[in-house]
C-alpha cells in the first residue's frame, strides 16, 4: 500500500521533485512566444506607443502559475495529499487566470494583426455566442457550478483515477477563471461594461461559494475521496480532507479579498462616470436625451443628440460624449429663454 515513488511532502520536495507535463510546457510556451511576438510587432508598428509591460509582465506571469501548479512539486503531489490538490486548484481557477486577463491578449491580437485576421476577430468578438459566454452572470453561474461539482461530488474520485479526467479539470478550471474575471477585471473590447458597484458584487459573492464548499469538505468524518493514493508519512485521510477545505475556505476568500481591494482602488482613481457607475450612467445618458429630444425634437440640438446616442464612436468616448451632451442641453436651454424673450405674455 506504501508509495514507493514519493518522499514525505516538504517545501523543498515541492522546490525540487518536479513532473514534466509535455503538453503544458508546449503550450504555455507557445503562447508566451505569441505573445511576445505580438508586443514586439506593435512597438514596431507604433514605436511611440509600444505595448506597455504592465500588461506583457502579469499574462507571462498567468503562464508561469500554470506551469507551477502543473509541474512542480504542487503538480507532483496532487493526487497524494488532498489540501495540496486544493492549492493546486486555487492557483488554476484564481490566481492564473486573473493574470492572463490582465494581459489583455485579445487586444494585443487586434494591435498586431491585420485583414483578414483583424476582422475575423472583431466579428468573432461580436458574435452572439461570445456574448454570452462573456456575459457577467454566466461566468457567476459557470464559477459557481465549478467549484461545487468537482468538490463536493464523485467527480475527484473520476480525476485521481483517470488522467485525462484530471487533465481536462485543469482546463476547465483555467477558461471558467478566465470567463468569470474577464468582465470584472479586463479591459478587453467585449460587449459588457460592468460599473465598478456591480464588480465588487460579483467578485464578493464568490467567497461565500469557496466558504460554503471549504466547510462541507470540513465537516466530513470519513473520507470520500477514496481514490487518493496511500502514503505512509503525513496527516490521516481525514485530517488531510479538513485541511483541504481549509485551503479552499481561507485560500480562496484571501484571494478574493485581495482581488476586491485592487478594484475597489481603480474606482477610487477612475475619472470616467461613464465607466464608474455603468449602467447608471447609461440611464442617466438616455433620461437627458429623451428630455431633449421631447422639448425640442425641431431643433438642431436634438439633432445632433440622436446622431450622437446612435453613433459607435459615441460610446467609446465619454468624455466627449458628457461635453457634447451638455453642449445640446445648453442649446435647448438657450432655445427656451429666445421663445420667452420673444413671447409678450411669458412670466
Amino acid at each position: 500500500m506504501d508509495d514507493p515513488t514519493l518522499p514525505p511532502y516538504s517545501w523543498g520536495e515541492v522546490a525540487t521533485n518536479w513532473q514534466f507535463a509535455p503538453i503544458v510546457t508546449a503550450f504555455t510556451a507557445l503562447l508566451a512566444v505569441a505573445y511576445l511576438w505580438g508586443a514586439l510587432r506593435v512597438r514596431r508598428r507604433h514605436p511611440r506607443r509600444p505595448w506597455p509591460l504592465r500588461q506583457t509582465v502579469p499574462f507571462l506571469l498567468g503562464l508561469l502559475v500554470i506551469n507551477l501548479a502543473t509541474q512542480s512539486g504542487i503538480g507532483t503531489y496532487d493526487d497524494t495529499l488532498f489540501w495540496d490538490h486544493m492549492i493546486q486548484h486555487l492557483m488554476l481557477i484564481m490566481v492564473a487566470p486573473p493574470l492572463l486577463v490582465l494581459g489583455q491578449p485579445v487586444t494585443l491580437l487586434l494591435h498586431a494583426s491585420r485583414n483578414p485576421l483583424h476582422s475575423w476577430v472583431k466579428k468573432l468578438l461580436r458574435s452572439r455566442p461570445v456574448q454570452w459566454i462573456t456575459w457577467p452572470i454566466f461566468g457567476v453561474a459557470a464559477y459557481t457550478a465549478t467549484i461545487v461539482g468537482t468538490h463536493l461530488t464523485s467527480f475527484m474520485n473520476l480525476v485521481i483515477e483517470h488522467d485525462a479526467v484530471h487533465e481536462s479539470e485543469h482546463v476547465l478550471y483555467l477558461i471558467v477563471g478566465y470567463l468569470y474575471f474577464l468582465p470584472l477585471i479586463g479591459k478587453e473590447p467585449i460587449k459588457w461594461k460592468v460599473s465598478y458597484p456591480l464588480r465588487l458584487f460579483l467578485l464578493f459573492i464568490a467567497m461565500p461559494v469557496d466558504a460554503f464548499t471549504g466547510v462541507v469538505l470540513g465537516s466530513y468524518q470519513t473520507d470520500p475521496f477514496a481514490a487518493m493514493e496511500p502514503r505512509p508519512w503525513g496527516p490521516s485521510a481525514v485530517t488531510d480532507l479538513h485541511e483541504g477545505g481549509a485551503v479552499m475556505w481561507i485560500g480562496g476568500a484571501a484571494i478574493m479579498f485581495v482581488m476586491i481591494m485592487v478594484t475597489f482602488f481603480q474606482w477610487t482613481r477612475e475619472k470616467r462616470p461613464s465607466v464608474s457607475m455603468g449602467w447608471l450612467e447609461s440611464a442617466r445618458r438616455s433620461a437627458m436625451a429623451d428630455r431633449i429630444a421631447e422639448a425640442g425634437s425641431s431643433g438642431a440640438a436634438s439633432v445632433r443628440l440622436r446622431e450622437r446616442e446612435t453613433s459607435g464612436a459615441a460610446r467609446n468616448a465619454d468624455v466627449d460624449e458628457d461635453e457634447n451632451q451638455l453642449a445640446a442641453y445648453n442649446e435647448y436651454l438657450a432655445q427656451i429663454n429666445g421663445h420667452i424673450g420673444s413671447d409678450p405674455d411669458a412670466g
